[in-house]
């Protein structure tokens, strides 16, 4: 079964600095059909002006993703860790007992477009954590391993039973995926027009998966998504 979350439906917060979609409940975005799906809880996708950006706020227990579409990302936490986030990186902060940060555009001139993603932790009260690395996505065809429950093979750790790839396809391209048996999906489209198991899916669609053993994805143009295997 796949269930399409179309994403001109996703809610929606605007102010002066910032625009944001919400594929789930978020903020002052409420709609009890779209809390999350299995242990993924929240995918905005945020353009912040120019010198905008998050002042410093907190966190606990929580899994916080940040993916890069473009531009550049300066964060900073409670942890002593500055850093600037850019377009082939991805940032892995585990919120845990409990951790402040900021999260300002780096540019003066250029907007940033990004992904946050929240899953819930396996647990509560883990330590905080924090992890940036650079992936190159154009290394390999199909999905490249980005974020996985031990941090294998260079991979981001999730501190949950799920795993997060990413590809960049090119107009034509062909993923078949196998599922594991009680295992279920998430496809996010964070660029260009493809199909998945013949559903067409557009820019900002996502796809719940579930009871399905194998995924035909084909991109129609040049595309980049997010596929999480989840518990």
């Amino acid at each position: 079964m796949v269930e399409l979350r179309k994403g001109v439906e996703r809610g929606r917060t605007q102010c002066d600095w910032l625009d944001s979609l919400h594929s789930f409940s978020f903020a002052d975005y409420y709609d009890p059909r779209r809390m999350g799906f299995r242990a993924l809880r929240v995918i905005n996708e945020d353009r912040v002006r120019p010198s905008g950006g998050f002042p410093t706020h907190g966190h606990r227990d929580m899994e916080i993703i940040t993916y890069i579409l473009s531009g550049a990302l300066e964060h900073k936490d409670s942890l002593n860790h500055g850093s600037v986030i850019r377009r082939g990186e991805v940032q892995r902060m585990s919120a845990g007992t409990g951790i402040m940060h900021s999260e300002y555009n780096a540019s003066r001139s250029e907007p940033v477009h990004f992904l946050q993603i929240w899953i819930l932790p396996g647990k509560q009260g883990l330590a905080p954590g924090y992890e940036q690395r650079a992936f190159d996505l154009g290394a390999a065809a199909g999905l490249v391993p980005v974020a996985t429950p031990d941090g294998s093979n260079g991979t981001l750790t999730i501190h949950q039973d799920a795993a997060l790839g990413a590809a960049l396809l090119k107009p034509g391209d062909a993923i078949r995926h196998e599922m594991r048996p009680g295992r279920h999906g998430w496809l996010q489209v964070c660029a260009g027009a493809l199909s998945l198991n013949g559903l067409e899916l557009k820019p900002g669609d996502g796809a719940a998966i579930s009871e399905e053993r194998t995924l035909a994805i084909e991109a129609q143009s040049a595309a980049e998504i997010l596929f999480f295997d989840l518990a």
